[in-house]
């Protein structure tokens, strides 16, 4: 058993206001808690993992490589393929939050040694 708790998990803030933890899980899946201000959007980006994400708060807009998108509200998700290009944008007038979980697990890595 390897417990992680919240406030002393891993963090990387991408960008100003949009906040990552990293909650418990392993080289075969892993969770990461967000939060996104209202307007906030993550650049379209993919990657080999397989991801759920699930909004806990607020409305987030995920948006796929062809325009199709979905808004998701508390307690919705929705599933992205492997290298499935995608965004995920705050489109409500509140403070968002959710939760992703990949499958390969990865660290912020993917984040940091990115290239623009």
């Amino acid at each position: 058993m390897k417990p992680v708790d919240f406030d002393e998990a891993e963090t990387y803030e991408p960008d100003e206001g949009w906040q990552r933890r990293s909650l418990a899980g392993s080289d075969r899946f892993s969770f990461e808690w967000f939060e996104k201000p209202p307007g906030h959007s993550s650049p379209m980006h993919h990657h080999e993992n397989e991801q759920v994400c699930l909004c806990l708060e607020g409305e987030l807009t995920v948006t796929n490589e062809d325009g199709e998108s979905v808004v998701l509200e508390k307690y919705d998700s929705v599933w992205l393929g492997p290298d499935e290009p995608h965004k995920v944008e705050n489109t409500g007038d509140e403070l968002a939050a959710g939760l992703d979980v990949f499958a390969p697990g990865r660290s912020f890595d993917f984040w940091t040694d990115r290239e623009e």
